[in-house]
């Protein structure tokens, strides 16, 4: 089976073409193909297909073989891809993805896709739709107990669920410890994704991100949008933000009169291959 490994600020998948290939069991071929050691190596896999609803579609799967409904670098990654390797010439193109058909609008220059901007939708902030075990309509600033100590958490699904935890240091937590703990919190029944925020300024933010099913990441498309969304509705920023990640920047702006997210960065390959299944 061919393969293209890309990644969008650190976050790193495999790329199938199946307008090409087949892949008969996405979710125990994630996990073969994503351990670093034994495998490709990768956060996880996702499928680019053919779409009756769109120019195409992205099915994920993340590290431990679960499926992902949304991976704002993923798709730009996609947009990238069937954009540079002649799939879908256009520079404004959808994605059919589970949580919906995304528009991207991809900035191309000599005929590479520079960066891409994703309109990713509207956040959810109802608690059954994150969803969410809690006794409020919305989780805003809220208390849990978490591994013996309190936490105040904001909880927005961008597609899949998210839980913001604001920190004055995120460099310091031991989000290998903590971060399990979050994702497998009896309050999230489908597990969640943990976000730990540093505030730097009115419009710059500093994350780090537990990804449910792949560990700490380098990056989080939804996770970013998340926090832009968490860190305006707490009013600790405005609705426009540069979030610093591991794995490098995003731009997020929360549009106010479509209620809209938009999520703009990079995208690159990283290289092309083979391999037996």
């Amino acid at each position: 089976m061919k393969f293209t490994k890309m990644q969008g600020i650190g976050n790193d998948y495999i790329y199938v073409d199946c307008f090409h290939e087949t892949v008969q069991n996405p979710s125990e071929l994630s996990v073969k193909l994503s351990d670093r050691h034994f495998g490709i190596g990768s956060d996880g896999l996702i499928l680019i297909e053919p779409s009756q609803k769109a120019d195409c579609k992205m099915d994920m799967y993340n590290a431990d073989g679960s499926e992902g409904k949304m991976c704002g670098n993923g798709i730009r990654c996609v947009g990238k891809y069937v954009y540079e390797r002649g799939i879908v010439k256009k520079d404004i193109l959808s994605v059919e993805t589970l949580s919906g058909i995304k528009t991207l609008h991809l900035d191309i220059q000599g005929g590479q896709v520079k960066t891409v901007e994703v309109n990713m939708g509207r956040p959810i902030f109802h608690t059954p739709e994150i969803p969410a075990t809690f006794s409020k309509e919305q989780i805003r600033n809220e208390p849990l107990a978490v591994g013996g100590r309190e936490y105040r958490i904001t909880c927005v699904s961008m597609g899949n669920p998210h839980c913001v935890v604001f920190a004055d240091d995120v460099d310091s937590i031991k989000l290998e410890e903590i971060g399990p703990l979050f994702e497998h919190h009896l309050m999230f029944p489908d597990r969640v994704n943990t976000e730990f925020v540093q505030v730097m300024g009115k419009d710059e933010l500093k994350m780090r991100v537990w990804e449910r099913g792949s560990g700490e990441t380098l990056a989080c498309g939804t996770g970013a949008c998340a926090v832009a969304c968490a860190a305006a509705w707490n009013q600790k920023t405005g609705r426009a933000v540069k979030i610093h990640l591991k794995g490098g920047e995003l731009f997020i702006r929360w549009d106010e009169n479509s209620n809209e997210v938009f999520l703009k960065g990079a995208a690159e390959f990283v290289f092309d291959g083979t391999v037996k299944i």
